[in-house]
C-alpha cells in the first residue's frame, strides 16, 4: 500500500496462449479489431451471425432518451425458437442438449429434439392456463430439467418470467410475486441436497397464504422429492398430470426485441428487493457472443459444465440462455459438490469427459480446504478450459485452480459482470490474451469501461478508482420493474452519463484492470482506503489458509477495524494452535500489505457463510463483527453457520 491507496496482489508471473490452442482458437485478435473499427456496425454483424430473426434489425442502437436503451428495436425473434427449434431445423437435433445428474445418482440424457418437444408441450399447457404475452409467471423449482423447460416456455409464449432461487423464504418470494403481479407459480414437492430432500411448495403454500389476495391463479408442481404436500384443490396442479396427452406441436410467435424477457430480483440497500429487466434481442445477441468467444465454444465435441444454479443470473445467461443459443452440450447438476462425498464434482467431469468448467472462487477456495489429492484421485485429463465467476478471485487460488484443476495447462478466463449487464463485460480471451492471475484484465470487444475517479476523470495506470461502463451494451438492464426513476437513481446519477457498477478497480502498471470488490467493501482505516478484496487475498496467500472473508467493524479509534473471518487449510489445523495462527496471520497481512491493514481481530472457523451459488455473505458477517443481530439467512446454504460463527466471536 503506498499513501493509503490499495496495492495488487504481488504475483508477478503470466500465461501466454499455448500455440495449439491459439491455433483453433474461436476468438482471434481480428475481433477486438473490428470491434474498435466500428462498435455498431460490429454489434450488428455478431446479432446477424448468432441470432435468427423472424425479421431482421435496421437499426443497431437507439440511445435517443438515456439511460434506456432500445437495441435492434424494429427486429423480431423468438428466444426459445433460437434456442431449441432451429437445432432441430439444421439437423443438429440428435445432440445432446442437457446432461443432467440428481444428486442421489439418477441422470437423463436430453437431445435437442426432446428438449424441444418438452418445452412445446409446456407451453402449450401455460398458454391454456390463460399464459400470454406480457404475463408474469414465478419459478421456484430446484436445478431438475423441468426449470430449464418453464424458463423457455414462458418466454416462447412471450411472457416473462422471473425464477426465485429456491432457498428463498416465503416471505422473499411473497413480495417477488407480489411485485411482478405473477399469475402462475411452477414449483416442485421438493429438490434434493446434502442428502435429503429440502421442500419447496410449503413456501409456495405459505407466500400465498399470507399478505392477503393474491395475483396467481395456479400453482404447477413438479414431483421431484416425493415428500408430502399440502393441496388446493382448483389451484393446485400437478406438472406431470397436467401435461399428459397435451400436443407437442407449438409453433413459435416472434416478439419485438425489446420485447421483456425477465425480471430477475437482487438485493436492494432500501431493503425491497430491485426486479432487474432484461429484454430480448439484445440479451440473447451479447450472451451468446460472449459465451462462444470466451469460452471457446466448440459445439460438436465441447461438453460444458456452468456450476451456477438457474436462479442466479449466471444461471441465466450460462446455464440457459448463451449455451442453448449456441447449441452446446452441457452438464446440469441438481446437488452441492462434497454429497455425497468431497469430490462429487470432479466426479462429474470424468463421468462426463467435461472440456470446459465454470464456477466461482469461493467453491475453488472450498476445494483448497479440501485439499489437492480428492481431484488429483480424478480424471480430469477431458478439461480444457475453466472459468471464474462471481467475485475477485485471488492469485492464489487462480493459481492452484490452474495447476490442480487444469493441470498446469489450461488457460483460465476470469470473467466480471453483473445481473444488471446480463452478460460478460470483462474477461480474457483464451487464445489471445496473456493472462495474469487474478487480474480480469480487459474489457470485451464492443465493450467500453473505464476506471475513474470520484469526479468522473479516468485514473491513471497504477492507480485505483469507481468502475464505469462508458457506452450502452446489447445486454443492459432495461430499467428496474415498474420503477424507472429507481433505475435512473441506483444506476446513472452517480456520473450522469455513464452506468457506476458498485465496484472498485484498479489498473495496473499495464493498464489491466484487477477488482477490488464492491465499493461498500472498501473500508476508512484511520483515513486509509482499503480494500476488502485485498486483504482477503493477503490472508489466503499465506498457506495455513484456505478461505477468508474481510469486513470492516466501526472502531471509536480508527473510524473502521478490520475484521477476518479465515478458515485454515484442513492439512494445516493441527500444526499450529489457534493462538499462533492469529498472530502469523496478522503479521502476514501487515508483512504484504502493511500495518495499517493489519487485521484487528481474526476469527477462525470451520465454514464461511455461503449462498448455495458460493457466494460469502459479507453482509453477516458484518452484523457479527459490528455486535448486530444478524439479519436474514434464508439465502445460505447452511443458516447453522451463522450461529457457530456468533458463538466464536463472544
Amino acid at each position: 500500500m503506498v499513501d493509503g491507496t490499495p496495492t495488487l496482489p504481488s504475483e508477478a508471473r503470466t500465461f501466454a496462449p499455448d500455440p495449439a490452442f491459439v491455433e483453433q482458437a474461436v476468438a482471434g485478435a481480428g475481433l477486438a479489431e473490428s470491434a474498435s473499427r466500428d462498435r455498431m456496425a460490429f454489434w450488428a454483424a455478431q446479432a446477424d451471425e448468432l441470432v435468427t430473426w423472424a425479421r431482421r434489425p435496421t437499426e443497431t442502437l437507439d440511445w435517443s432518451n438515456p439511460p434506456f436503451a432500445r437495441w435492434f428495436a424494429d427486429g423480431t425473434l423468438n428466444v426459445a425458437y433460437n434456442c431449441l427449434d432451429r437445432h432441430v431445423e439444421a439437423g443438429h437435433g440428435d445432440r445432446v442438449a442437457l446432461l443432467w445428474e440428481g444428486e442421489p445418482g439418477d441422470s437423463r440424457a436430453i437431445t435437442y429434439a426432446e428438449l424441444t418437444a418438452d418445452v412445446k408441450r409446456a407451453a402449450n399447457l401455460l398458454s391454456s392456463l390463460g399464459v400470454g404475452p406480457g404475463d408474469r409467471v414465478v419459478i421456484y423449482l430446484p436445478q431438475i430439467p423441468e426449470a430449464v423447460v418453464a424458463m423457455l416456455a414462458v418466454v416462447r409464449l412471450g411472457a416473462v418470467h422471473s425464477v426465485v432461487f429456491g432457498g428463498f423464504s416465503a416471505e422473499s418470494l411473497r413480495a417477488r410475486i407480489d411485485d411482478a403481479e405473477a399469475t402462475l407459480v411452477i414449483t416442485a414437492d421438493g429438490g434434493w441436497r446434502k442428502g435429503s430432500v429440502s421442500p419447496l411448495k410449503p413456501a409456495v403454500d405459505a407466500a400465498l397464504a399470507v399478505g392477503g389476495e393474491s395475483s396467481v391463479e395456479n400453482v404447477l408442481v413438479v414431483r421431484r422429492g416425493e415428500n408430502p404436500v399440502d393441496w388446493v384443490d382448483g389451484r393446485d396442479l400437478w406438472w406431470h398430470e397436467a401435461l399428459e396427452g397435451v400436443d407437442d406441436e407449438h409453433v413459435a410467435e416472434a416478439f419485438e426485441a425489446e420485447h421483456p424477457l425477465f425480471i430477475l430480483y437482487t438485493s436492494g440497500t432500501t431493503g425491497k428487493p430491485k426486479g432487474i429487466l432484461h429484454t430480448s434481442g439484445g440479451y440473447l445477441t451479447q450472451v451468446a457472443y460472449t459465451h462462444r468467444n470466451v469460452f471457446d465454444l466448440h459445439p460438436e465435441t465441447d461438453v460444458y459444465w456452468c456450476t451456477a444454479d438457474v436462479g442466479w443470473i449466471t444461471g441465466h445467461s450460462y446455464v440457459v440462455y448463451g449455451p442453448l443459443a449456441n447449441g452446446a452440450t452441457q452438464v446440469l447438476y441438481e446437488g452441492t459438490p462434497d454429497s455425497p462425498a468431497p469430490g462429487r464434482w470432479w466426479d462429474l467431469i470424468e463421468k462426463y469427459g467435461v472440456t470446459i468448467f465454470y464456477t466461482a472462487p469461493t467453491a475453488i477456495r472450498g476445494f483448497m480446504k479440501a485439499g489437492r489429492e480428492i481431484p488429483q484421485a480424478r480424471d480430469l485429463s477431458s478439461l480444457r478450459l475453466l472459468g471464474s465467476v462471481g467475485e475477485p478471485i485471488n492469485p492464489e487460488a487462480w493459481l492452484w485452480y490452474r495447476e490442480v484443476i487444469g493441470s498446469g495447462r489450461t488457460p483460465i478466463v476470469d470473467t466480471w459482470w453483473q445481473t444488471e449487464t446480463g452478460a460478460m463485460m470483462i474477461s480474457p480471451l483464451p487464445g489471445v490474451t496473456t493472462t495474469k492471475p487474478g487480474a480480469a484484465q480487459s474489457p470485451l470487444p464492443g465493450v467500453l469501461v473505464d476506471v475513474v475517479d470520484d469526479h468522473g476523470s479516468p485514473v491513471a495506470d497504477g492507480e485505483s478508482g469507481l468502475l464505469v461502463v462508458s457506452e450502452p451494451w446489447p445486454s443492459m438492464l432495461r430499467g428496474i420493474w415498474g420503477d424507472p426513476d429507481r433505475y435512473v437513481e441506483t444506476y446513472w446519477s452517480r456520473f450522469g452519463d455513464r452506468y457506476f457498477a458498485g465496484d472498485g478497480a484498479r489498473r495496473d502498471d499495464d493498464g489491466d484492470i484487477w477488482l477490488l470488490g464492491r465499493v461498500d467493501d472498501v473500508m476508512n482505516v484511520s483515513g486509509h482506503r482499503l480494500s476488502t478484496a485485498e486483504i482477503e487475498s493477503a490472508l489466503v496467500s499465506n498457506p495455513l489458509v484456505a478461505e477468508s472473508a474481510v469486513v470492516g467493524a466501526a472502531d471509536e479509534t480508527t473510524g473502521q477495524a478490520v475484521v477476518a473471518f479465515v478458515v485454515l487449510r484442513n492439512k494445516k489445523r493441527k500444526s499450529v494452535t489457534p493462538e499462533e495462527a492469529v498472530v502469523r496471520l496478522r503479521a502476514h497481512v501487515a508483512d504484504r500489505i502493511g500495518a495499517i491493514a493489519r487485521p484487528r481481530t481474526i476469527v477462525l472457523v470451520d465454514e464461511l457463510p455461503k449462498t448455495r451459488s458460493g457466494k460469502i455473505m459479507r453482509r453477516l458477517l458484518r452484523d457479527v463483527a459490528e455486535g448486530r443481530e444478524v439479519g436474514d439467512t434464508t439465502t445460505l446454504a447452511d443458516s447453522a453457520v451463522m450461529s457457530v460463527i456468533t458463538a466464536e466471536m463472544r
